[in-house]
């Protein structure tokens, strides 16, 4: 049986009410959802649960919700099971950390009603290979100027950007995510990189960027 066929063969078991296929699913969507969690994680929440902690708790959640795919199975499920732990990830952001989640870099995103990935962590990722002395010397200067950048794009582009690029979405996965056309998120993707590109190329420690 090809790979395809059993991906069949196991959404239509979940579809039937087959909870040990459902565990399986969700165990091989573990990854990509970890992904996820541990990037739109809020520092102050991850300091008091493990992103195991929220995988967790969306599977319980997943579990006790699961008829509403089965009974509107034409979303993908692995989208689905995004937006079930993207759900609970906010509810955690909320129980734990209550108005002091109110950050203007960590809005819940129209569309997929999860958190933001804010702009301290996008321009961390980025700037996880700065690290020769010169480089690291200006780091802090260089992640402030970044994060200025990328809170002047637009947030949907910016949204775009972090699916594509940090969690790996496919763009029809993302078009789904956002719940826009497929044209329409490949556009902002490819403008978004085009924006990223310019932000970083004047940046001093980049690849192709100035020279401090």
């Amino acid at each position: 049986m090809t790979e395809e066929n059993t991906d069949r063969d196991l959404i239509d078991r979940i579809r039937s009410g087959d909870e040990e296929a459902l565990s399986r699913f969700y165990a091989e969507s573990r990854e990509r959802l970890g992904k996820m969690v541990q990037f739109r994680m809020d520092p102050r929440l991850a300091a008091r649960m493990d992103p195991e902690d929220v995988l967790q708790e969306a599977w319980i959640a997943a579990r006790q919700r699961i008829h509403h795919w089965i009974e509107a199975p034409e979303r993908d499920l692995f989208i689905w099971l995004r937006l079930i732990t993207s759900q609970t990830l906010v509810d955690l952001h909320r129980k734990h950390l209550g108005t002091r989640m109110r950050d203007a870099r960590r809005e819940v995103v129209p569309g997929h009603g999860g958190p933001a990935a804010s702009t301290v962590s996008i321009a961390g990722r980025l700037l996880a290979s700065v690290t020769s002395p010169s480089q690291a010397a200006m780091k802090a200067e260089i992640s402030r100027r970044l994060e200025k950048a990328l809170d002047a794009m637009d947030p949907i582009d910016r949204e775009v950007l972090v699916l594509r690029h940090f969690e790996e979405l496919s763009n029809n996965e993302v078009a789904e995510v956002l719940g826009m056309k497929k044209t329409a998120t490949s556009n902002r993707y490819v403008r978004a990189l085009g924006r990223l590109r310019g932000i970083l190329e004047s940046m001093p420690g980049f690849p192709g960027g100035t020279e401090s």
